[in-house]
């Protein structure tokens, strides 16, 4: 693995695995994760908060891996028009799912847009953070969501384990600002099977879809790979330091 000449200093916000974090480490640079949960390999380069209240500390690249906005989901935008029945532990506190439990359904259609907008502004204040180069990870978002976001543009593409290396299936949508995108090692599931030295009829796992329902199931869902994670340290670890003028801006 080859060390950086051009040590940056790496924000990596939403994330308590520490995956992304060890990555850039690995390399040299100054990385830093930060969630609200402490670290799970207990690192002294973690930070315990909203990951806002750390935007302005002079960083060069900001990876935000799977920020909690689950009603920006295309996948759930269906909630907004008829509120489900019930909340799951996976994404809701045990407060929520209580009060919840007893609105009725104007109340509990309110619920929903109040999350939707708060997921919003976090994705929006993340999105315009005053650190030239950002990235973040989300699935595909619905249009009220999109409506909400300032300086809103399109995810910058989606990549998949398997075009790093790992034998797996979660289509992962990059937003990205001032970074170019990742570069695959693998451009089909096949040549990724073949590399891996795997059957013919072999498919990609599922796991995360698989996973049982429960406050467990979150951490899986929201565990990045470190396949692609590599490829971030790697590809945009040799992109030069921001700007003195703009980390004094920020």
């Amino acid at each position: 693995m080859r060390q950086t000449d051009n040590p940056l200093r790496v924000l990596i916000g939403c994330e308590f695995s520490g995956t992304v974090r060890r990555a850039f480490a690995a390399r040299g640079h100054d990385a830093w994760s930060c969630d609200l949960l402490p670290s799970a390999d207990r690192s002294n380069k973690h930070l315990i908060g909203d990951v806002r209240e750390f935007l302005h500390d002079g960083w060069d690249l900001l990876m935000v891996a799977h920020p909690p906005c689950t009603r920006l989901c295309n996948s759930g935008v269906r909630w907004l028009s008829a509120p489900p029945g019930r909340l799951t532990a996976e994404h809701y506190t045990p407060l929520e799912i209580a009060a919840y439990s007893t609105m009725s359904e104007p109340e509990r259609l309110a619920f929903m847009w109040r999350k939707l907008d708060e997921g919003a502004a976090l994705f929006s204040d993340l999105w315009n953070a005053p650190i030239e180069r950002v990235c973040l990870e989300n699935p595909v978002m619905h249009t009220h969501g999109k409506q909400r976001i300032r300086n809103y543009r399109e995810f910058a593409q989606s990549v998949q384990p398997w075009h790093f290396g790992e034998p797996e299936s979660k289509r992962t949508c990059l937003w990205l600002r001032g970074l170019p995108t990742l570069t695959p090692t693998y451009r089909t599931w096949d040549e990724c099977r073949e590399a891996l030295g795997l059957p013919d009829d072999a498919k990609p796992v599922q796991r995360v879809h698989s996973a049982s329902p429960g406050p467990a199931r979150w951490a899986e869902r929201s565990k990045f790979f470190d396949g692609i994670a590599n490829a971030m340290a790697d590809q945009w670890g040799d992109l030069p330091a921001a700007p003195v003028t703009y980390r004094e801006a920020a």
